[in-house]
């Protein structure tokens, strides 16, 4: 008679009983999962690649609103997931708040398709000139936009982390196979923005927006239904507290409270439950780490209070989020120059030669496309190659630490960002040469002069965007992950927002007076170049402040049951490395 084994993590099936480990999860889950997410990044690349060239040309608005239109919406969707996953961790569980977003989502493109589509939610063009868009035509188009934002808010944070969810830390070679997870996750993901910046962005431009539009949206219903047909094989994480969140808020008013009592000199006189009742409880224990030593006063045992002292546990989950927070403030910038690719570069491919043959013109933003496969190829030599490379060498089952994949990245984005500086000086030398000053005057320079910065930006993020989903997820409190997921999606909006407010206040300060915007809608008599040299600078200033971030931070260490309620320390704690960047 075959023994039936279950997950060791507690994991469970949408009834709530407990799963076998043969017959769930791993990457026979996966592959249902990874369906949606090709088709969703399809939908959104579809959408931000070329959302640009849509303002100016359908709805004309000027290059400073549009670029600004378009960081703000693909901010929004990037920010929302801190709504979503705090829905998912606090109230419906992951799987059930992606159920209820992606139905948004789908409505959201169904509207924007249908903008797109109907005459009477365009504007009008006769003779060449064209009336300005209506009320009510800008109106339904931004709420078709943000609705999809609203449903990526839940969709975003959660499947990703569902997807991680499908293997059992406990198990030592399902525990190998998570490693390379993310890695492969993402590979779905650049696999659909391919097909968005290759294809949808050619059939936006030739064969009509609505078509451009109406392709994803028949995409993602159809991912949909193939992801549901796997739902016998998944696992479902239990939540082991009503309010995740809440010791983010508990922990500091505790230490404040408690901030005149003196902090003992060895922190195991620190309150802290016992190893048993984490057992008991299947929750993870958290072991003292010595960084931000004010907040250690919130599990000082006062025999003169009522009220029981915060554990070490939870201490610990608190500092794990400042240090989080810590990181996720040096990847503001590097999303700031992340953003020009859907925006100023697109703007800038329009005024180059983009001819291939005598009749074919390339749409400039498929020039990202080529972002997309330096990813794809770069994925599986970093994973294949790289890793085991690095692995021989250092010990580390990642090849590198986290931050050191980071920092890689960082570096390789701000070798691209001047690379983009020297190609603007360039164009704007050709520029002056044949005393070009119109608007819609073409730059004889070839639009693949752009191509190293687009490349040099796919590589740079298969470190740093891979990498900052992989350690957001990884170093967040066990029931805070969806949650802790955010940071990565957050830190992008944000970047979106930053470069909105730059590109708008450096318009406003450079046009002051009879001076010529360095973003004007000209973009032949403009100075992009300086913009590039700023954005250069703090890239490289923002370098300096990761590597002193990266030395200060300290990564979780955890207990965990194995074995019948032996216990084991997780291992990837206790390996220490230079300047802090342990994993």
């Amino acid at each position: 008679m075959e023994t039936k084994v279950y997950t060791q993590d507690g994991t469970v099936d949408l009834h709530g009983r407990p799963v076998l480990g043969t017959k769930t999860g791993k990457w026979k889950a996966c592959a249902f999962l990874v369906g949606y997410e090709a088709f969703e990044r399809m939908a959104f690349y579809g959408i931000a690649s070329n959302l640009v060239n849509y303002l100016t040309t359908q709805l004309h608005e000027d290059t400073v609103s549009s670029v600004r239109n378009v960081n703000s919406w693909s901010g929004s969707v990037w920010i929302t997931p801190i709504l979503g996953a705090y829905i998912a961790d606090t109230y419906l569980g992951r799987f059930w708040t992606f159920t209820v977003s992606s139905l948004i989502y789908v409505m959201g493109m169904i509207m924007l398709t249908t903008s797109v589509s109907l005459k009477s939610l365009k504007p009008t063009c006769r003779e060449g000139v064209c009336n300005k868009a209506s009320t009510l035509q800008i109106v339904f188009f931004y709420t078709s936009l943000y609705t999809i934002a609203i449903g990526a808010g839940g969709t975003k944070p959660n499947i990703s982390t569902f997807g991680a969810d499908q293997f059992d830390d406990f198990n030592p070679h399902e525990k190998k196979l998570k490693a390379s997870f993310f890695n492969w996750w993402m590979f779905s993901s650049f696999l659909g923005a391919l097909v968005a910046t290759l294809g949808l962005v050619y059939i936006q431009e030739n064969l009509g927006w609505g078509l451009g539009y109406g392709i994803p949206t028949v995409g993602l219903v159809f991912s949909l239904f193939v992801f549901y047909l796997g739902t016998p094989m998944y696992r479902h994480k239990v939540k082991k507290t009503k309010s995740p969140a809440r010791d983010l808020i508990k922990v500091p008013v505790a230490a404040f409270r408690n901030r005149k009592l003196q902090l003992p000199n060895n922190p195991s006189q620190l309150h802290e439950h016992e190893p048993q009742d984490y057992i008991n409880s299947g929750k993870r224990q958290v072991h003292y780490t010595p960084i931000f030593r004010f907040l250690d006063k919130a599990a000082v045992k006062d025999g003169n209070s009522s009220r029981p002292p915060c554990t070490v546990t939870q201490v610990e989950g608190t500092k794990l989020v400042l240090g989080m927070l810590l990181i996720w403030l040096v990847t503001l910038i590097p999303s700031t120059i992340w953003a020009q690719i859907n925006t100023l570069f697109v703007k800038q491919g329009t005024t180059m030669d983009r001819s291939i043959g005598s009749s074919f013109q390339i749409p400039a933003a498929s020039l990202g496309s080529f972002v997309t496969f330096s990813m794809l190829v770069s994925v599986p030599l970093y994973d294949r190659y790289f890793v085991p490379f690095m692995r021989q060498r250092t010990g580390n089952p990642r090849g590198i630490t986290l931050l050191q994949r980071l920092g890689i990245g960082f570096i390789i984005q701000i070798i691209a960002i001047a690379i983009a500086y020297a190609v603007e000086v360039r164009r704007l030398h050709v520029i002056r040469v044949h005393r070009i000053t119109g608007p819609k005057e073409i730059v004889p320079m070839n639009i693949f002069s752009l191509l190293p910065q687009y490349v040099l930006l796919g590589i740079a993020d298969v470190f740093n965007a891979i990498g900052l989903l992989e350690f957001f997820y990884d170093q967040s409190p066990e029931d805070m992950q969806s949650l802790g997921t955010t940071f990565f999606t957050s830190g992008i909006g944000v970047g979106n927002f930053l470069n909105s407010f730059l590109v708008t206040m450096v318009d406003k300060i450079t046009s002051r007076g009879n001076n010529k915007s360095w973003i004007g809608d000209n973009l032949n008599d403009s100075h992009l170049d300086y913009y590039y040299g700023f954005l250069l600078v703090m890239s490289t200033l923002n370098l300096g402040a990761f590597l002193w971030a990266a030395s200060k931070y300290v990564y979780k260490r955890e207990t965990k049951e194995v074995n019948e309620g032996c216990l084991e320390m997780d291992s990837k704690a206790l390996e220490i490395y230079p300047i802090g960047l342990q994993v």
